[in-house]
């Protein structure tokens, strides 16, 4: 367990590690370069590297947690990677399941996976389920997102690197947009952000608008987010046309 900097988090879980890479929006994966530092410093969860491992000691972790906590799940890796067993993310599950004070977001690229054991799997009220969508070619995880059992549905347009003009959205809570950061990161459009932002009013979606991911992208170099001491600063700053947009799913209240 560890405090997270992610805008739309409080906390990060991680009873498993280790991914690989399957759309280009995993090109500069941030849990890969931290799975390597973590590495290098001699952390023991970490000395396997990048390959997928399950962590079962780390499934206790929750029942410590004496106030409510909004849980990022598995942010060193993909719960529904093929090479996580099933009984695992069932435990992974279970623990959620009996632990309903706090909110765990869990969030996939892997959409068949997570639709193909959507039937066999627990969804409870306070687990909501992401898939992450960085251009149009991979709307489709959107669809099988929305035909699975969860509770509260969310999208994570991050890093978005392409337009999405097209999106059923229909079953969906929430949509996170972000720019990509990092020293090579690809640059986003304000066109593509608005594109969703449309969509997102249409359907009545929560919208929540991360980061522009560096300063050059954001087309207000003005815009007083950029600055580290600002309080909701965030990389490449979070104003879109003078405001910011940090909407959560109406369950969240």
């Amino acid at each position: 367990m560890a405090q997270s900097n992610i805008e739309w988090t409080e906390l990060t879980w991680n009873p498993v590690t280790g991914c690989n890479k399957i759309s280009p929006g995993c090109k500069f994966c941030y849990a890969e370069v931290m799975t390597r530092r973590l590495k290098a410093m001699g952390i023991d969860k970490y000395k396997d590297g990048f390959n997928i491992r399950t962590h079962s000691d780390a499934l206790s972790i929750p029942f410590t947690w004496k106030k409510s906590k909004i849980v990022f799940v598995n942010s060193m890796s993909d719960l529904f990677h093929p090479e996580v067993p099933v009984d695992f993310i069932k435990a992974v599950f279970s623990v959620m399941n009996s632990t309903p004070q706090h909110i765990y977001q869990v969030l996939t690229k892997r959409s068949e996976r997570l639709l193909e054991l959507s039937n066999e799997l627990n969804w409870t009220e306070n687990i909501w389920m992401g898939v992450s969508v960085e251009s149009e070619e991979y709307t489709y995880r959107i669809d099988e997102l929305s035909k699975t059992d969860a509770r509260t549905k969310f999208l994570s347009i991050e890093p978005l690197i392409a337009p999405v003009r097209t999106m059923d959205l229909k079953k969906i809570d929430w949509v996170i947009v972000g720019g990509e950061s990092g020293h090579k990161a690809r640059p986003i459009k304000k066109e593509w952000i608005d594109a969703i932002k449309v969509i997102c009013n249409k359907e009545g979606v929560a919208f929540f608008f991360k980061q522009w991911g560096k300063p050059q992208f954001n087309i207000n170099p003005g815009d007083p987010t950029i600055l580290s001491d600002h309080p909701q600063h965030a990389k490449g700053g979070c104003q879109l046309d003078g405001k910011i947009y940090r909407e959560m799913p109406h369950k969240a209240a």
